[in-house]
């Protein structure tokens, strides 16, 4: 096999430039969600949660006795998806599936005393994380950011 032109090979490239992806917000966006999200995974370890199934887990609690298809409308998900999740949160006796009496084909999902509980420490827990991550902003200034991000949702709703 002939060997390549040393005039043909790129150069090695020693730091990379991502300019033009910063003149993006949504660049931005992902970078700090990936920030966000590294450092929540950090905050829910000790429950054994990870966000999907902690976002569950909340919604469940707040709105005992709603049904499967409830959450993964409210959590944007796939139902084939959230039955893995609802799974997982039945399985460690955080929740109870019921049966609808209305609907036989319907879960109403529950909580349980421990669900309810592993809830409470796992949310103060979240507090604590953002309470640190925003800790050096502009009193406001995250009440800002989330109206922002609100608008954001709100837009993509109306396609």
């Amino acid at each position: 096999m002939a060997r390549p032109d040393p005039k043909s090979v790129p150069p090695v490239v020693e730091s990379v430039s991502d300019e033009t992806l910063r003149s993006f917000a949504g660049y931005h966006m992902k970078r700090a969600f990936n920030v966000v999200q590294a450092d929540l995974l950090r905050a829910l370890k000790p429950f054994n949660l990870r966000m999907i199934t902690y976002s569950a887990l909340v919604l469940i609690v707040d709105n005992p006795g709603l049904r499967q298809s409830q959450l993964a409308a409210a959590m944007d998900i796939e139902r084939p998806n959230l039955v893995v999740i609802v799974d997982e949160l039945e399985r460690r006796d955080l929740i109870l599936r019921e049966k609808v009496p209305t609907d036989r084909r319907a879960y109403a999902l529950v909580p349980t005393l421990a669900g309810r509980q592993l809830c409470a420490q796992a949310v103060a827990a979240v507090r604590k994380h953002e309470e640190r991550l925003f800790a050096d902003m502009a009193p406001g200034a995250v009440e800002d950011m989330v109206a922002l991000l609100r608008r954001i949702q709100a837009r993509g709703s109306e396609e």
